[in-house]
């Protein structure tokens, strides 16, 4: 049956491709480029006699198919540049080959001419949203750069409706309609970026340098040709294509990272050509940042309950303890200084080849290569065990617990003494993408496919931890619970001799993600409805992917060589600018480099720090499609489809007995399918007004990790940590209404609502075994385990707004405004509490209710400066086993400038500072004023050089 339908879709193809050549019309097929030979994306190209027209893509190329014989005049608009008219001449059976360059026009306001400068990277963006069917936002490179971004992450969240996670105070997850990263996909020039990342699926957007990206596009709204596993929406990365003509770029830049007044070095260049008969062009290009930077942090873990030790039952010979009421008060506190150097380099050589006007191959290749290398000192206080504290050694005032006995503990985090680690923690993380693919036009049917390879991974070898730990009593304020804090009631306490040999231990963890993809799409042209250009696509994809992790850790017995903190080399490290407040002396540590020199042999692995986090999966994706767009009237345009993907999963993870024992590997296999229709309408109601509707449904595949069967019964925390293999994907209906009004000047404002009907959610429930199932005496151990919730809901508003405010007069007319907002609102539904109970009122996890963007600019020939600012809310990043105990992603402000000054036409100035207003990560538990994690960074300032060579 299968070899039949096989055999029936081959015929289907040959006979499709047979027709086509067999017409007797003609096409045309071209590309369109601004003044400098840069391809233009989204320009209309149309023959109104015909009411046949086509939209550049990504590449600037066009192509119109099955145009009867004779002469006409192709009409060309972009938003931003004038309209471009140009006769073709069609013959039967052949290709007419044109190229089209379009010069920008001024804006003529009450007799006075209106220069807009720097328009022409908004204008590619926006012509590029404004044709496209779908729902998206498009960002292109250039405009990146009027922004103040490093990485690609820092660029994407300038776009309406995104926000992001940060880490060591750059962007790294997306999030994108307030939907947590796992929820979006990432791509690069249509194909799946691996995740280095060991237990999620989140793409590393700060591993990718920003000026190696052409194009940012947002699907919000997806159609049937893309993958459906983006809930929260699709970006897709485009790398930067060869030009029309030469063209060099080049970037020397230095700069100071405030917190360590270290200096930043950063470089890039891009060098492009096309052969002289026009067949061949490529694109090389290479950017590097070094960066030496670091972050002071705060942290703390919360309690409601208090318990001491008052004897032991004559009976049952257990002890007795006795429960105190107080007010929350931090059982653990953790002061961090970490010391970050981050060097960042990428590599991309793309090449196309054009056989003849119907026919073109090219290669796409990038190579994002960062180095983490990180010192962390940490100094941690955590109550003692119930058991160990009597009365005497506590104190409650007004229900505050403000005294009472800790275990102390410092630590020096860092690595081997090479040339790689440099006696720091060495994390080598690397996302490599190679694709091969061709456009090609067969008669009137179009084909395009691509096979790719990617690859992803993050290894961190030689990892050292050392820690000396002693015990004596603490003074805990939480006055200020926003920056609590524990210091030693006896300093004398806190002397280096009194640090005892605790362990030294070693780890080494490797994970890697590699992605095979293959796609092909076949479109022909269709005018069911008698109205003009249509066109039915249909097509097919298969993604192998296989994710690995590999880790192992191992504990060596110092004690007698270095009893105490004090027979080491230390370095004290308090600060008396320490970003969190002056009163966080963090003291004495080991120093990293006598860590990095020591010589450690004859180590014992420790099974129960690497055996459950050990796993392998493979994940395949068939997929299938057909999808037609028409136009139903002048002004209305419809794309309906159905998409069918088919998911394959073999997982294998460990069994552990004990925290250490290997009983063995558990393999497990599933599998599902969705099908998944699609509508979108777009009705223009003017040339520059246009309404979107869209009705889509998509899904987010579980964590690799959430996956995994494997069991940990952890005896000593009386625990047990599940996988879950059997986890459903999580499914979505979603329903887009938008409009959208673009100025004649390259302005945009657009509004919109959405909603998302969410199944089978995955979340972390927390609760208690009720039998021994898991082993002799689990009995009440807790569990925990991911599993699909019931059903959750979104609704959503969006606004956006961009221009140049050219209507003012004098200087203020070179203004110009960025505006976004989002708002979003959610529930989830079946999320079971510790008790067993159901939770009422909860948030979707990960969902930001607010988040807006803001940036004024002022724009002239030769100098530009800009104020950016971005906003997101704070929300649940992760459930507890009750209110209480959930923790939550507190809101953040950014604020960034940068300025321009273009010395002549090739030679740019540029300074840039980030962070202005000092935002730390900060996470809280329960309640706002509850501080969880609170991290600084500081300020970053840049500047440096840009050269720009065009020749057409």
């Amino acid at each position: 049956m299968k070899n039949y339908l096989k055999t029936k879709i081959l015929f289907l193809i040959v006979a499709l491709c047979s027709a086509a050549t067999m017409a007797q019309n003609g096409n045309v097929s071209g590309t369109i480029s601004d003044e400098n030979g840069i391809y233009v994306p989204g320009a209309s190209v149309m023959i109104t006699s015909l009411k046949k027209g086509a939209v550049t893509d990504f590449d600037g190329h066009f192509s119109l198919v099955d145009i009867p014989v004779g002469t006409y005049e192709l009409k060309i608009t972009y938003l931003g540049y004038a309209d471009s008219k140009q006769s073709v001449t069609v013959s039967a059976n052949n290709t007419t080959a044109v190229s089209i360059y379009l010069q920008p026009k001024s804006v003529e306001l009450d007799g006075v001419e209106v220069m807009g400068y720097g328009l022409g990277s908004q204008a590619k963006a926006l012509n590029t949203q404004k044709n496209n069917l779908n729902i998206t936002n498009v960002v292109s490179t250039d405009q990146i750069g009027k922004f103040p971004d490093a990485n690609i992450g820092d660029a994407v969240k300038r776009i309406s409706g995104i926000t992001m996670q940060v880490d060591q105070g750059e962007a790294r997850n997306i999030i994108i309609r307030g939907l947590s990263p796992q929820l979006n996909s990432v791509t690069l020039n249509g194909s799946r970026i691996p995740s280095a990342e060991g237990d999620n699926r989140n793409v590393q957007m700060d591993l990718i340098p920003a000026d190696m990206i052409q194009t940012i596009e947002v699907s919000k709204a997806i159609t049937p040709d893309m993958d459906a596993d983006a809930l929260g929406g699709s970006v897709n990365l485009i790398t930067r294509t060869s030009p029309q003509g030469f063209r060099l770029s080049a970037t020397a830049g230095s700069g100071l990272n405030f917190i360590t007044d270290k200096a930043i070095i950063n470089g890039s260049f891009l060098v492009g050509d096309r052969s002289k008969d026009g067949k061949f062009g490529y694109m090389l290009s290479a950017s590097y940042n070094n960066s030496d930077f670091g972050s002071d942090n705060v942290e703390a873990d919360w309690t409601d309950e208090f318990e001491y030790y008052t004897g032991v039952d004559d009976v049952e010979g257990e002890p007795i303890l006795n429960q105190v009421d107080v007010d929350p008060y931090t059982k653990e506190f953790q002061q961090r200084e970490y010391l970050v150097q981050r060097i960042r380099r990428s590599f991309s050589a793309n090449m196309d080849y054009k056989f003849d006007v119907n026919n073109t191959v090219f290669l796409k290749t990038i190579y994002n290569w960062r180095d983490d290398r990180e010192n962390r000192f940490r100094l941690s206080s955590e109550i003692l065990d119930a058991e160990d504290i009597q009365l005497q050694d506590f104190t409650v005032t007004n229900g505050m617990l403000t005294r009472f006995p800790a275990e102390v503990a410092r630590e020096t985090k860092g690595g081997i003494n090479n040339s790689r680690n440099k006696n720091r923690r060495l994390e080598d993380q690397r996302m490599q993408n190679y694709s091969l693919g061709g456009k090609h036009l067969w008669g009137d049917l179009k084909v395009d496919w691509l096979t790719s390879f990617a690859k992803a991974s993050e290894e961190r070898l030689n990892e050292r931890y050392l820690v000396y730990a002693t015990e004596y009593s603490i003074l805990n304020d939480n006055s200020n619970t926003k920056f609590p804090i524990m210091t030693a009631e006896n300093v004398n306490d806190a002397a280096l001799d009194n640090f005892e040999y605790d362990e030294i231990t070693e780890e080494n963890q490797f994970t890697k993600e590699e992605d095979f993809n293959a796609f092909v799409n076949f479109q022909l042209p269709s005018n069911i409805f008698g109205q003009g250009d249509g066109a039915v696509k249909f097509g097919a994809r298969a993604r192998l992917k296989t994710k690995l992790r590999d880790n192992n850790f191992f504990e060596f017995d110092l004690e007698d060589a270095y009893p105490t903190l004090s027979t080491t080399r230390t370095n004290n490290l308090s600060d008396t600018d320490f970003l969190a407040g002056s009163k966080y002396k963090i003291g004495s540590f080991t120093s990293q480099d006598w860590l990095g020199d020591l010589n450690l042999v004859d180590g014992e692995s420790v099974p129960d720090e690497f055996l459950r986090e050990n796993y392998n999966v493979d994940e395949n994706v068939f997929a299938g499609y057909v999808m037609t767009n028409q136009k139903l009237s002048k002004k209305l345009d419809v794309l309906v489809g159905l998409r069918l993907e088919s998911t394959k999963i073999t997982a294998t993870g460990n069994r552990i007995a004990d925290e250490e024992n290997l009983e063995g590997e558990i393999t497990e296999e599933s599998s599902y399918t969705n099908v998944m229709p699609g509508v979108h309408f777009k009705y223009a109601i003017s040339n520059a007004t246009i309404l979107r509707f869209a009705w889509t449904n998509t899904l987010a595949r579980p964590n690799y990790a959430d996956l995994v069967p494997s069991v940990d019964v952890i005896s000593g925390d009386e625990a047990i940590v599940l996988g879950n293999p059997k986890l459903d994907a999580t499914t979505a209906m979603n329903f887009d209404v938008m409009a959208e009004h673009y100025f004649a000047n390259v302005g945009l404002l657009s509004g919109g609502v959405f909603y998302k009907d969410i199944d089978n959610f995955i979340y972390t429930f927390v609760g208690e075994t009720i039998d021994d199932t898991y082993g002799a005496d689990t009995s009440g151990f807790d569990v925990y385990q991911p599993l699909n919730g019931e059903g959750a809901s979104i609704f959503g508003a969006e606004f956006a707004f961009q221009r140049q405010l050219d209507f003012l007069p004098g200087f203020a007319k070179d203004l110009s405004v960025y505006l976004n907002y989002t708002y979003i609102s959610s529930s989830a539904d079946g999320i079971i509490n510790e008790d067993g109970d159901e939770r009422e009122n909860v948030d979707l996890p990960n969902t930001t209710p607010n988040t807006f963007n803001a940036s004024l600019a002022y724009n002239t020939k030769r100098f530009s400066a800009r104020l950016s600012s971005n906003f997101s809310d704070s929300y649940i990043d992760e459930l507890g086993g009750n209110e209480f105990e959930d923790r939550y992603y507190d809101k953040q402000f950014f604020l960034d400038f940068n300025a321009t000054y273009k010395v002549n036409s090739n030679l740019s100035i540029y300074a840039d500072l980030n962070n202005i207003t000092d935002q730390p990560l900060r996470y809280f538990q329960g309640v706002k004023n509850r501080t969880q994690q609170v991290e600084y960074y500081g300020q970053r300032l840049t500047f440096g050089l840009k050269y720009d060579l065009f020749k057409k």
